[in-house]
């Protein structure tokens, strides 16, 4: 059991400090994962405390089958699809908007590469298809594994590693197209 279920374990049997512990851990990722599906930041900062407010009011039950974090954000990616089905609407998903965290300590000039970097990045994710976008975003920039993104998406794991094969080969094609990457690369 991780230490955020151990967490959550203690929260179940009383111990109100051990949610704040959660949400201090959980609260910027989930965020971030919640705006790539709805394409807003403020929204999505709405959808993450509605998420927690659940789990704080409802205390719904935690199967160890995968890790805390795939569990929680799941319950965040059901809270959002429920929201765009309320509305009736379809956002585009936007990585314009995310924050990634700074490098350590970086030059002037390292800041202004990592910058130009990201944004590249940004920019090249935004054209791709939302599967792929919300599949590179969770292997890459949230760490799940490919077990964890079949649970959280209800697919199964073979179905996952081709989705990251041609997610990963879309980015690459796209990367090129841009001019970001050479014809050899």
């Amino acid at each position: 059991m991780d230490n955020t279920a151990e967490q959550y374990r203690r929260f179940l049997h009383g111990d109100n400090d051990a949610i704040a512990e959660i949400i201090t851990v959980h609260r910027a990722g989930l965020e971030l994962f919640l705006q790539t599906i709805v394409g807003d930041a403020q929204l999505a900062e709405e959808l993450t405390q509605e998420t927690f407010v659940k789990i704080f009011i409802k205390k719904p039950r935690f199967k160890p089958t995968a890790s805390f974090k795939t569990w929680l954000y799941t319950i965040g990616k059901n809270e959002a699809l429920r929201y765009l089905k309320k509305q009736k609407r379809s956002v585009p998903l936007s990585y314009d908007d995310a924050v990634l965290l700074p490098d350590d300590a970086p030059t002037v000039e390292e800041q202004y590469f990592a910058d130009e970097r990201k944004h590249a990045v940004h920019t090249v994710l935004g054209k791709l298809n939302p599967a792929y976008r919300e599949i590179l975003w969770l292997t890459y920039f949230e760490g799940l594994s490919n077990k964890e993104c079949a649970l959280m998406l209800g697919k199964n794991v073979h179905s996952i590693e081709s989705l990251v094969s041609r997610a990963r080969k879309a980015l690459k094609d796209q990367l090129r197209k841009d001019g970001f990457l050479d014809e050899n690369e």
